[in-house]
């Protein structure tokens, strides 16, 4: 049994029990924070909402497709053009949004969590739809090249058709800069400095006036989006760091040790890939207040209004 077959069967069972929990688990999230006045109305809960659709976008077109062409060997940026540009392309897009939103969130449990009125300010539903906006414009333009410059390659020896990049210079951009530059150690570096910051604002707000519903809101938003960035860090500095080292060691001709970086590689990107379907699980579990909005939410207001809507469908019409 070769680590090239443990890693197939892992990323098979291991990949599919991610996205099948992940995208439940990010389409449970949506539900609770769009059901509830308590979280429309907020600001760090709107950056969520936003980063919990990007996650399923990129548990779909990341997560599925590696699944398929190293789970079965069935590569669909083999078999058309178009995938082939777009798969990456929403893959980044996807993964960019999705931290973008989890900093925003962060600072923006530090502004309103620090005693300085004005800082307090700048937190409001107006300001963090431009910001997703500008910052969605932004890394539109920053994945340009990849449409570009993603072409399918014929291999001459094994006659094998790949997606790949061709062009040294953009090679470089995307392995050295948009990898783990943007989507790899700057936003886990932001997230935890302003995470540290916000944490520290919480243990400090019991001794502040503030009015006990938003006290219990912001430290419970602020308790959840802490440990979410702590769960990025953990899952996305290892894949980020197996990437630039792989990335740096091209040369390497031995097949063993090729294996094993290999084998490294495939339980790092799985591991990566639980950030974006893990946020509903966090909650859940740091979040007393959160596990009752979720039941309030499914059985309150969503079956309650199926257990009326089947009533009023089974009522019989006298004739």
């Amino acid at each position: 049994m070769t680590l090239t077959f443990i890693g197939q069967q892992i990323t098979i069972y291991g990949g599919f029990f991610i996205l099948v929990a992940g995208v439940l688990g990010e389409l449970f999230t949506i539900i609770v924070f769009l059901s509830l006045k308590t979280f429309r109305q907020n600001t760090s809960a709107f950056y969520l909402s936003i980063m919990s659709f990007v996650n399923i976008g990129q548990l779909v077109f990341g997560l599925f497709s590696r699944i398929m062409i190293y789970g079965f060997a069935i590569d669909w940026t083999a078999m058309s053009i178009a995938y082939c540009k777009a798969r990456l392309t929403v893959f980044l897009l996807c993964s960019l949004i999705s931290y973008t939103c989890l900093c925003l969130a962060i600072i923006d449990q530090y502004l309103v969590t620090c005693n300085r009125i004005r800082w307090q300010q700048w937190s409001n539903i107006k300001t963090a739809y431009c910001l997703v906006i500008i910052f969605a414009f932004i890394w539109c333009i920053f994945i340009v090249p990849y449409p570009i410059f993603f072409q399918q390659v014929t291999s001459l020896t094994t006659g094998k058709i790949t997606c790949t990049v061709t062009n040294q210079n953009m090679s470089i951009y995307r392995m050295y800069f948009v990898g783990p530059f943007l989507g790899g150690y700057l936003p886990d570096f932001i997230t935890v400095v302003f995470g540290i910051l916000a944490y520290r604002n919480i243990r400090q707000i019991a001794y502040r006036t503030v009015p006990i519903v938003r006290r219990e809101l912001d430290t419970q938003l602020t308790t959840m989006i802490f440990i979410q960035v702590l769960i990025n860090f953990l899952t996305n500095i290892p894949c980020v760091t197996v990437g630039v080292i792989l990335n740096a060691t091209t040369y390497i001709t031995n097949a063993a040790v090729l294996e094993i970086l290999q084998f490294i590689n495939t339980i790092t990107l799985l591991i990566f890939y639980t950030y974006f379907g893990s946020s509903f699980y966090i909650y859940m579990c740091v979040s007393e207040r959160f596990r009752r909005q979720f039941v309030y939410v499914m059985m309150k207001i969503y079956f309650k209004r199926w257990q009326q809507q089947l009533a009023v469908n089974n009522q019989v019409v006298p004739t």
